[in-house]
């Protein structure tokens, strides 16, 4: 994890004072929450501190669900800080939470994130059946199949985040990056994905340095995308929608804000 990196904060279409009264500002604990984060199709506001979720959270069970951009990053944090710290819950996973899902999903969170093996956002956040609509592509590559599916979710079944899921050591973003200074043709499909990630390549940096700060740099660009869409932006501006960056570190299991 970063220094200059904190857990979660929001960036959106909220008057700073309207969001000042709502949500207390404090300084992040390392692992007792992420922060918040929601973006407008135009600029990014001023920040939200959500309150800190024990990592002891339990299973939502036959309670209430969330509703709001708050409300599921908290889940998400709690659920990432259960499994940070080696004590997940496997929630949502029991009979009767497999026979309600039969007839109807009801998710809370899309999660946009890689096809690594080592990332499955219900294992990071510590969630069940239900819980997530993951849409899951190299190196978080759009295309108009995934935007297709983040549009379902939060339009169709009306979830309230977009969290767009980076993670550390992420092999598309490296063998864009390699391409990029080579000059070397990927293979078939594989190109494609380096093209889409290319533009946000930082070139002010060097070998692993400059792999590392791209991560960062294209979950911006896919969140940044995401939030010009006019269906998504829409939500965002009403206050329905967050759309939040992110990065998972496989070291130390940790999800947390990228600005």
């Amino acid at each position: 994890m970063k220094s200059e990196d904190t857990p979660l904060r929001p960036s959106g279409q909220q008057s700073a004072t309207s969001a000042r009264a709502r949500f207390a500002a404090s300084r992040p604990a390392r692992r007792g929450f992420l922060r918040a984060g929601l973006s407008g199709a135009a600029a990014l506001g001023t920040g939200v501190t959500l309150a800190a979720i024990p990592a002891s959270a339990a299973s939502r069970g036959t309670s209430r669900r969330p509703s709001t951009p708050e409300e599921a990053l908290r889940a998400l944090a709690a659920g990432n800080a259960r499994w940070s710290t080696y004590r997940e819950k496997h929630p949502d996973e029991t009979p009767t939470v497999r026979q309600t899902v039969a007839s109807g999903q009801h998710p809370f969170a899309v999660i946009l994130g890689c096809v690594d093996s080592r990332v499955p956002p219900e294992l990071v956040f510590d969630q069940g059946l239900g819980d997530l609509l993951t849409v899951r592509t190299a190196g978080e590559v759009l295309d108009e199949a995934v935007l297709g599916s983040v549009a379902y979710g939060v339009l169709e079944l009306q979830i309230p985040l977009v969290l767009v899921l980076g993670h550390q050591s992420c092999g598309a973003v490296k063998a864009a990056v390699q391409a990029d200074t080579s000059g070397e043709e990927l293979p078939a499909h594989i190109q494609y994905l380096a093209d889409q990630i290319a533009p946000n390549i930082d070139r002010t940096k060097d070998g692993d340095a400059r792999v590392d700060s791209t991560i960062d740099a294209n979950i911006r660009a896919v969140r940044t995308r995401l939030a010009a869409e006019p269906d998504l932006a829409a939500k965002v501006n009403a206050g329905q929608l967050a759309i939040v960056g992110a990065r998972y570190e496989l070291t130390n299991q940790v999800v947390h804000h990228i600005a």
